[in-house]
């Protein structure tokens, strides 16, 4: 089963205009708390947005690659405390993963947008942006809002073949035989 999701599971931008019901958000929710942590430190905080006027507001928080949020019935922010851990930004985005793939395996579309050490179109950072809009403490760091919804889209899987298996060592870098 997880082999046939990490297959077929693409970033989507394109959502249906159709609420994700309840029990699904709550499925979601359970598996952004649910990944391993550092020390088990669970730096993280996430903030849940449905209010369309918000995903709106949310969707120019950047200039670029946020813009189709607006569509999406749901956003996930995710955030997290550096104070609490000094790898947050890991620890974040390892529970930004468990939300990709509990949305796929829900039959949802998500898509990240990157945050961190991204700006905002007045030259704040992108993060300041959002905090402003969701008031977050000064503490919180956004790593990343994930878009959610039903994929009003369709994108073929990624062929094996086409993979950059290239990238694998064995043993030592640039070996490039397998040992097993």
């Amino acid at each position: 089963m997880f082999h046939s999701l990490i297959r077929t599971r693409r970033s989507i931008r394109r959502y249906e205009n159709k609420p994700i019901e309840a029990e699904k958000i709550d499925l979601l929710l359970e598996a952004t708390l649910r990944p391993p942590s550092s020390n088990n430190r669970q730096p993280w905080e996430f903030v849940v947005v449905t209010d369309k006027e918000l995903l709106e507001q949310l969707s120019s928080a950047k200039p670029h690659g946020a813009g189709f949020l607006k569509d999406a019935p749901l956003g996930i922010v995710v955030c997290a405390d550096p104070g609490k851990c000094d790898v947050w930004v890991e620890d974040a985005s390892i529970a930004a993963t468990f939300i990709h793939l509990a949305a796929a395996s829900l039959g949802l579309g998500s898509c990240w947008i990157q945050i961190r050490k991204r700006e905002h179109a007045d030259g704040r950072m992108a993060r300041d942006r959002v905090a402003e809009l969701l008031g977050l403490p000064d503490n919180l760091e956004v790593e990343a809002i994930i878009a959610v919804g039903y994929p009003a889209e369709e994108k073929a899987p990624h062929p094996q073949e086409k993979l950059p298996f290239e990238k694998i060592s064995y043993n030592r870098y640039g070996n490039r035989t397998k040992s097993y």
